[in-house]
């Protein structure tokens, strides 16, 4: 079943394209409704769970080709918000952040409760529980850093609503406060530039008077970690910081290792 939802989702989306589609156009507007439009004039039966149509484009599979094929040269497309029942596919130059396949690795002794680790009932929960109980935040940003409320809801100055997997604060040796929204990211979920740009305008609204510093963790492997901080550029979104993370057993750290460590520069 599960090879056959992409081609469904797919001759839905490619439907609302080709009806707004013209050559040379950077940004396609469309609303939620034209996903029922679609699916009934294509005769195909219409997903349970509407959303789960852009969501599996923004986080899960690649657009059909027939879209990405009309993206502008050194562009992909990305579905943005555009309001209460509103979305639109936006040209930009790049769409997701992927871990990379030569950054070296940082062995952390793994201190998540056993108990913790056998009943986590889904990837996401378990990677917040990993970062949350390992400290990795804190490890990675340098801040002393504490889980303030998980799946925080807002709605956008558009009208849109986003959630964000996890909100911390961190404190620097200055007293300084900053808000961490986090994007937890597990199984064969990918990361969007979408989201990163809504945790910022979420910052914004909620958290006003904080400097923000959104993050984003991914499973690479079961114990394998990546996590990457953002910044805002002229450009859009931004890549300021990766590391990567394994969380081991103290048999698997070995002083020849520690010792490296402490000869890394950053």
């Amino acid at each position: 079943m599960e090879n056959k939802e992409p081609n469904r989702y797919a001759k839905i989306l490619e439907a609302i394209f080709a009806k707004h589609f013209k050559k040379g156009m950077s940004e396609i507007e469309f609303e939620r409704t034209e996903i029922s439009q679609a699916a009934k004039e294509l005769g195909i039966a219409l997903p349970k769970n509407l959303g789960d149509v852009l969501y599996s484009f923004r986080y899960r599979t690649s657009l059909p080709k027939s879209i990405t094929a009309n993206a502008p040269k050194g562009h992909e497309w990305i579905i943005r918000p555009a309001g209460k029942g509103k979305y639109k596919l936006a040209a930009v130059k790049q769409a997701n952040i992927a871990p990379s396949n030569i950054l070296a690795e940082t062995k952390i002794l793994d201190a998540t409760p056993g108990v913790i680790a056998k009943y986590s009932l889904s990837d996401e929960q378990s990677l917040l529980a990993k970062l949350r109980y390992n400290r990795l935040i804190d490890i990675f940003t340098g801040l002393t850093c504490y889980s303030l409320q998980s799946h925080l809801r807002t709605t956008l100055s558009d009208g849109s609503q986003v959630e964000t997997d996890e909100i911390y604060i961190g404190l620097d040796k200055r007293g300084a406060h900053f808000v961490l929204p986090i994007q937890a990211k597990g199984g064969n979920d990918r990361i969007g530039v979408v989201q990163i740009e809504q945790d910022f305008e979420m910052c914004t609204l909620k958290f006003s008077h904080l400097t923000c510093r959104p993050i984003a963790a991914q499973f690479m492997d079961k114990n394998l970690i990546a996590l990457f901080e953002f910044e805002q550029s002229k450009d859009g979104v931004r890549v300021s910081s990766e590391k990567h993370y394994r969380l081991v057993k103290p048999n698997e750290l070995s002083s020849e290792e520690l010792q490296g460590y402490s000869g890394r520069q950053n």
